[in-house]
């Protein structure tokens, strides 16, 4: 071997070091925070967990349990029908601010600061604020209800009937603006000449939305359509907060990550709290591989 090769060889062994020293605290952080944990969490769906850290092989008899439940249906209802109660407003709503964003108006940056604040604001505040709201007695939802002619005081969320309406709304409120902020980014990268080109032919602005808009801007919300379905079947914060255990209504509330917290760190059954993660996850993997099945029929990448 030639100096000349040695040295070349010598500078691709450093260049190659020192690539994996760059990328080696993702991938420890990887290994460490999800790659690891998640193998984990299939073994302990395969255990029962005892006290002093004991763990007691059971087979399938987390899942058989789970199935066989009455409750586990339940919640897996509630949080399907939290995503479709959601998920469509809130993609919906945020496309339609961004579009009003993205118009040449003044203080535009004051609004988009304004639509992305709840996302800043703690979930643990924004759940007391809009728990006041919906109070039956002195929330100012019932207030301006009763002041327009409401003949009774709502029982907005301890009520069965309306306790998912009345999540869904806050979640929908907290969500709007990152999604907005998002589909604005994808509305901004839309050549002009599209645009320029249609109202040269006499398109109308309804036109321009469904024929330019809405397609150009699919990529952008395909992205943020897997983001929000994620989102709603992994809910749990503002329904942990909202809804006490000893609401009438929390049987209609209960989602399916309110019940593994409620299995693995109330009840202390962590083996079976693994087997509704893993539920979850396969729910969330179905339900994604559906989307990136039915993209090839809406979503346009070449124009």
């Amino acid at each position: 071997m030639s100096l000349s090769t040695f040295g070349r060889y010598k500078q691709k062994i450093f260049d190659s070091a020192a690539g994996l020293g760059m990328v080696a605290p993702t991938i420890i952080g990887l290994i460490i925070l999800n790659i690891y944990p998640f193998f984990r969490n299939i073994w302990m769906s395969f255990h029962k967990s005892g006290s002093f850290g004991k763990w007691t092989f059971i087979g399938l008899k987390n899942y058989t349990d789970m199935f066989s439940s009455e409750g586990f249906w339940k919640v897996t209802g509630n949080t399907l029908l939290f995503a479709a109660m959601t998920v469509p407003l809130t993609i919906i709503i945020a496309l339609l601010i961004a579009q009003l964003l993205n118009q040449k108006i003044q203080g535009k940056g004051i609004f988009r600061a304004i639509y992305f604040l709840p996302m800043v604001v703690a979930p643990a505040a924004i759940a007391m604020v809009w728990k006041w709201m919906f109070n039956t007695d002195f929330g100012i939802i019932n207030i301006v209800l009763t002041s327009l002619g409401a003949p009774v005081k709502m029982n907005w969320i301890t009520n069965p009937n309306t306790v998912m309406l009345s999540c869904s709304v806050v979640v929908i409120w907290s969500s709007i603006g990152y999604d907005a902020i998002l589909l604005l980014s994808g509305l901004q990268s839309i050549s002009t000449t599209y645009y320029e080109a249609a109202t040269i032919d006499g398109a109308s602005s309804f036109k321009k939305f469904f024929k330019i808009t809405l397609p150009l801007v699919s990529p952008t919300m395909f992205f943020v359509v897997i983001m929000r379905i994620m989102a709603a079947i992994k809910i749990f914060d503002i329904i942990y907060m909202m809804i006490e255990p000893t609401n009438p209504a929390i049987k209609n509330a209960q989602s399916l990550m309110y019940h593994f917290y409620r299995e693995s760190f109330v009840m202390n059954n962590k083996g079976y709290g693994s087997a509704l993660a893993l539920w979850m996850v396969f729910i969330i993997a179905v339900v994604t591989f559906i989307q990136f099945i039915g993209q090839k029929k809406w979503v346009v990448y070449d124009v």
